[in-house]
């Protein structure tokens, strides 16, 4: 099972899990010309993948989901919640399955887990993947971390989390305060600390890759983000690694 990212961050998400017979996208912020474009970086084809979840309406995660699974022929798994958001822009589309925010539910060779998450949409959700050996979690916009989510991210091989912003830089940004209080709030966006703090909290010895995700280009800064990482981990800094927004990052290995 390995996993890798077409671009993370406020303008455009994007991630493919592969399980050999099965190949997943999770969400799709880009257009289709750039989502084909960053998928055959990847050697990845469109006619590949059996499906893709979406996690939330935001645009940033949504864009271009439609269009790409309408032209491919490809499902789109999302909640009830976030089915009710976007029903207009659905109207064209059939294509899509509804999920149970708490319901475990299987596509081709890969067993897809969602989980709620507080953030300020409709019903959103997160995921972890599994292909019966190794497990992937993946936590992205969620304001605050629940019990529920340490619990289920509590063991897993891969882990990609968000590490939105630097309190620091956010606080000095120009942002009106409104949005500054929307993202550090409860239903806003995971800052660098924590994810740190996050990371404290799970059982870290099985992790074999853990992927900063979701950094704001004006709040935050990579160094920053993975010095938080490494530091809660007691790693090496080059161990982290970093989901940019124009190239991701390339297949991760989980064995």
């Amino acid at each position: 099972m390995r996993f890798a990212s077409l671009g993370s961050g406020s303008r455009g998400n994007s991630l493919v899990v592969d399980a050999g017979d099965t190949k997943l996208l999770l969400d799709c912020g880009f257009s289709t010309r750039v989502t084909l474009a960053r998928l055959g970086r990847l050697g990845v084809s469109p006619e590949e993948i059996a499906g893709v979840l979406v996690t939330h309406e935001h645009s940033d995660h949504i864009a271009g989901v439609f269009k790409f699974a309408s032209r491919f022929g490809i499902p789109v798994y999302l909640t009830h919640g976030t089915h009710a958001a976007i029903l207009r822009k659905l109207l064209p589309f059939s294509g899509y399955r509804l999920i149970d925010s708490h319901e475990t539910f299987a596509i081709g060779g890969l067993e897809i887990r969602p989980f709620p998450v507080p953030h300020d949409a409709r019903e959103p959700v997160q995921y972890i993947f599994s292909n019966g050996l190794h497990r992937l979690g993946v936590l992205t916009d969620t304001g605050s971390i629940t019990q529920h989510i340490v619990d289920v991210l509590g063991v897993c091989d891969g882990l990609v989390l968000e590490c939105n912003h630097d309190l620091g830089l956010l606080a000095a940004s120009d942002y009106p305060m409104t949005l500054k209080r929307r993202i550090s709030g409860h239903f806003g966006h995971l800052d660098n600390a924590q994810a740190a703090c996050f990371l404290r909290q799970i059982e870290t010895q099985q992790l074999q890759h853990v992927v900063a995700a979701h950094l704001s280009e004006q709040n935050n800064r990579p160094h920053l983000a993975v010095s938080a990482l490494a530091s809660a981990l007691n790693c090496s800094e080059e161990w982290i690694g970093v989901a940019g927004q124009e190239g991701g990052f390339g297949w991760r290995q989980l064995s």
